[in-house]
């Protein structure tokens, strides 16, 4: 895959230190008598990274990391509670005001059943963006494009007339992709986009995305917890725990050489196809709540290589000695602890994304 930082491209989507935290807390009567205060779960907790233009930046992580959040932030279905999303050099409320931005950013979602309207024609749910936008206003010209784009995602235009429901699931994903992309977007969000169907159909999602990217020169953000998935699309992957990125880098770097604990244990978690009998230490313990994460770094409570310093203090994200083009964030490798290269300590806090 293409290093995205060596492309030198202007960002098409930056986000600085974003959060989103949600009130938890119980009704304020039952508080005040119980003499509790607000809890806030913190789903993202300080995300920094940046996607050069034509390029695909994957977020992977364990369920309950922060992932979809970061999506529906970036997209913005939830206002940040703390940094700046920035979309092609605009800041992403400005964006969504004015609908010639707004139509440049789409997202497709993890359920295809789940996000078509199942009372609608597939026709009808494709020429929805196109006539919300205005993009066409001929009745035949919009059929038209509804059948280019059913065509562009290997269906037939006859299968506009169909509901959703007379599809397979990887059929109704691509009818999503289609509605995606009828705006003429040039960024996509894609949430879990292959993660409710079977192998087979996976890689045919897969390979239809890397092919509309080539041919319209699409940006992604593409959201995963598989692995096997992440590396065959990504140019580069952050991985994601506990509402933070704890490691970031080229996909061909990471899988070649992850750095962080975390991200090892989720490499150990593939399947042995080749059936090397290699040993395998998975990751243990639970993860966190979120309400009340630990002190430090959020992975030291199933970390085998935390001390002190680790439950003290949180690690900042900085590049590897090395490998300057990955970033982890973990006081073992900072130390040389993991048996690998050190962090170059003078990097540290000067890195906001890649």
């Amino acid at each position: 895959m293409r290093d995205a930082a060596a492309l030198g491209a202007t960002p098409m989507l930056e986000t600085q230190d974003v959060a989103r935290y949600f009130d938890v807390s119980r009704p304020l009567l039952q508080r005040l008598i119980a003499r509790e205060p607000k809890r806030l779960l913190r789903a993202v907790d300080g995300v920094s990274f940046a996607i050069p233009k034509g390029t695909t930046l994957s977020l992977v992580g364990e369920s309950g990391c922060g992932k979809s959040t970061v999506a529906r932030l970036v997209v913005g279905l939830y206002p940040p509670s703390r940094g700046s999303v920035i979309f092609d050099g605009q800041d992403l409320a400005q964006a969504r005001a004015d609908a010639s931005q707004r139509r440049r950013m789409q997202m497709i979602f993890q359920d295809p059943y789940a996000s078509l309207n199942p009372r609608w024609r597939v026709r009808d749910i494709i020429a929805e963006p196109i006539r919300a936008f205005g993009l066409v206003k001929d009745k035949a010209a919009v059929e038209a494009r509804v059948g280019q784009l059913l065509t562009q995602v290997g269906l037939s235009p006859l299968d506009g007339q169909k509901f959703p429901h007379e599809f397979s699931g990887g059929q109704r994903q691509r009818i999503s992709i289609a509605r995606a992309l009828s705006s003429n977007p040039e960024f996509l969000v894609c949430d879990e986009p292959t993660s409710a169907l079977d192998v087979s159909v996976q890689a045919q999602i897969l390979n239809l995305m890397k092919d509309l990217q080539k041919q319209l020169g699409l940006t992604y953000l593409f959201i995963s917890h598989n692995l096997a998935v992440v590396r065959q699309i990504s140019d580069r992957v952050g991985v994601m725990y506990l509402g933070r990125l704890v490691e970031l880098a080229p996909a061909e770097t990471l899988f070649r050489t992850p750095r962080m604990p975390y991200t090892r244990a989720l490499m150990e978690a593939i399947p042995d196809l080749e059936m090397t009998g290699r040993q395998r230490i998975p990751v243990g313990g639970e993860v966190p709540s979120p309400i009340n994460p630990p002190s430090g770094c959020p992975f030291h409570p199933r970390c085998p290589l935390a001390n002190e310093r680790c439950r003290a203090e949180r690690p900042a994200l900085i590049p590897a000695r090395g490998t300057p083009e990955a970033l982890v964030a973990c006081h073992a490798v900072e130390e040389g602890r993991d048996g690998g290269p050190q962090v170059e300590p003078a990097a540290v806090g000067a890195v906001q994304g890649v």
